[in-house]
């Protein structure tokens, strides 16, 4: 969403500024670039109840728990992704080479171990892999950086790199303008009955 958001904005030929800064309003919501956050407070409530010395089945009693208070299981799930997250794998793999003693990565790992067979259980989620943002609040928390606050505007300047160049492609390429679909009021209300 947030690439989507500086390529959409840098198409009207735009400062690279104003079209990051899109990226980056794009990049702040829940389900996007805050969803670091949500997984670690997911983890931090969970240590809130079981403590420090949680079992596996203290997990699948949680995730059973969120799942039928009406709640996801945060960092599980992901729209896009059909196994799990390569990047989630590099942190699991990190933290074992230099994280030792840790009880949140610890915990991190034991979940990984644990939520995608409970959420298979349901019957109803086709995708129960973990994505990047399920252990990386764990890791940055691991070295100092408790202002959860500051995690979205990393997840940002490591977006930069990669929107950057595809705004100096979209330019030299001289791609046009690019402007949403219009339709109807008929069109809208068949839609609606298509998908009622």
């Amino acid at each position: 969403m947030s690439a989507h958001a500086t390529h959409l904005v840098g198409s009207a030929l735009s400062d690279p500024y104003l079209s990051f800064s899109a990226g980056m309003n794009g990049l702040a919501g829940p389900l996007h670039g805050l969803a670091n956050q949500e997984c670690l407070n997911y983890i931090l409530n969970f240590k809130k109840i079981y403590g420090d010395h949680w079992t596996k089945a203290d997990i699948a009693t949680h995730v059973d728990n969120t799942l039928k208070s009406g709640k996801v299981v945060p960092g599980y799930g992901h729209a896009v992704l059909r196994k799990t997250d390569p990047r989630f794998m590099c942190e699991l793999e990190f933290a074992e080479k230099f994280i030792k003693n840790d009880n949140l990565v610890d915990l991190v790992k034991a979940n990984y171990e644990v939520i995608p067979g409970e959420l298979a259980k349901t019957g109803k989620i086709s995708n129960p892999w973990p994505n990047v943002d399920a252990g990386s609040g764990a890791l940055l928390m691991h070295y100092g950086l408790t202002q959860h606050d500051y995690y979205t505007v990393l997840f940002g300047v490591s977006r930069a790199f990669g929107v950057a160049p595809a705004q100096v492609w979209s330019r030299a390429l001289g791609l046009p303008i690019e402007r949403p679909n219009s339709f109807t009021l008929e069109h809208l209300m068949a839609k609606a009955k298509e998908s009622s």
